[in-house]
């Protein structure tokens, strides 16, 4: 399996946008977030929310093949469950079934990414240690709020059998501990 230093270099040779880098190191750290919540491998659980979206600038204008050209770079580099999640959280387009509960999370956690940074974009300050988890709730409410959000997704959190709430939390949680890194 890849080392983070590994899957790092991998990143960084495929991905040249800093807000797509950004998404990436924030789905990493909430899935390594939820992760320790259910006591199962925080590194690997990492390691897919830093892969998931590794093809994104080759397929943004393919979305039919988003994640699988992210199978094919990543071959046997990561074990096939890794490949699986990350094929999942497409399953619009790829057909792919998310039934485990790594799938799920991948899909609730990159969700819910883009509407904790905007949660935090919305306050004075600009910074995530403002934001709340009864600021996200209450944003979670407003569907004019981060439309690119996608509820549905969020709530997938719940099939996983994790409360809203908590899973407002635990998201919060492990995006505060690198906030300084993405600039919020």
């Amino acid at each position: 399996m890849l080392t983070r230093e590994e899957a790092l270099d991998l990143v960084r040779r495929n991905v040249s946008k800093r807000n797509i880098l950004y998404h990436m190191f924030a789905v990493e750290a909430i899935m390594r977030s939820v992760a320790s919540y259910f006591g199962e491998n925080v590194d690997l659980w990492g390691l897919v929310g830093l892969l998931h979206d590794i093809d994104y600038e080759k397929t943004e204008v393919t979305p039919e093949k988003h994640s699988l050209l992210a199978s094919e770079m990543l071959g046997d580099a990561v074990p096939a469950e890794v490949v699986q999640a990350i094929k999942a959280h497409n399953f619009k387009y790829t057909g792919v079934k998310p039934e485990s509960r790594l799938e799920k999370s991948l899909i609730a956690c990159d969700a819910i990414s883009g509407l904790l940074v905007a949660c935090a974009l919305v306050m004075p300050s600009r910074k995530l240690k403002d934001v709340k988890a009864e600021t996200v709730a209450k944003k979670f409410k407003d569907k004019d709020f981060a439309r690119g959000a996608d509820r549905e997704r969020i709530l997938l959190c719940e099939e996983i059998g994790i409360s809203r709430e908590k899973f407002f939390e635990l998201a919060l949680e492990g995006l505060k501990k690198i906030a300084h890194e993405i600039g919020l």
